[in-house]
């Protein structure tokens, strides 16, 4: 019996008949799949993408209706940005808002890079958010950081990380306080 298994274990190590297709398998799989990984990855990340910028619109909303009042602070903007975001995992400790007031006619933007919150370093404290007065226009920017899902592949190798291997993602919201 033992005789008979190692003897056709023989004859198909011998055999080079689907050599040509398994050339092609070999090559093709591993193109394919780490598409299919990358396609995963940008999927999740526009999840995560649509779902800052639904907490940002709706905070700045909030904010734009009600400029009168005080309990506006930074930590309650957080608060209503990460409780309207409901994908982002850890929102509250990896999410920073900066605001500043632009002058329409002779636009300034905001600096290209975004400050945003490593958690491998000491934490910086939160900067005051001014609202600005009637018919002023701001703009307010948060930076999230997030996990790639697959974080050695793909995209998820791609995306500059910081010390703890997170990824960051920003949205931008203008508004304009109504008057009172």
């Amino acid at each position: 019996m033992m005789g008979r298994c190692l003897q056709a274990l023989r004859r198909f190590g011998k055999d080079e008949s689907g050599s040509v297709i398994m050339l092609e398998f070999v090559i093709m799989v591993p193109l394919v799949f780490s598409t299919f990984l990358m396609s995963v990855e940008l999927g999740i990340y526009s999840v995560r993408h649509m779902f800052l910028d639904r907490g940002m619109d709706i905070a700045v909303r909030y904010v734009r209706l009600n400029s009168d009042d005080e309990n506006i602070t930074h930590q309650f903007l957080k608060d209503m940005i990460c409780d309207n975001a409901g994908f982002l995992e850890d929102c509250g400790n990896t999410l920073k808002l900066e605001m500043a007031k632009v002058d329409p006619r002779n636009f300034g933007a905001l600096d290209p890079e975004p400050r945003c919150i490593d958690l491998s370093q000491p934490p910086e404290p939160d900067q005051g958010l001014n609202l600005g007065e009637e018919h002023e226009l701001m703009l307010l920017r948060a930076c999230v950081k997030f996990r790639p899902v697959f974080p050695t592949t793909g995209l998820g190798k791609a995306l500059e990380k910081d010390g703890t291997g997170r990824v960051r993602m920003t949205s931008i919201a203008a508004y304009v306080l109504e008057p009172s």
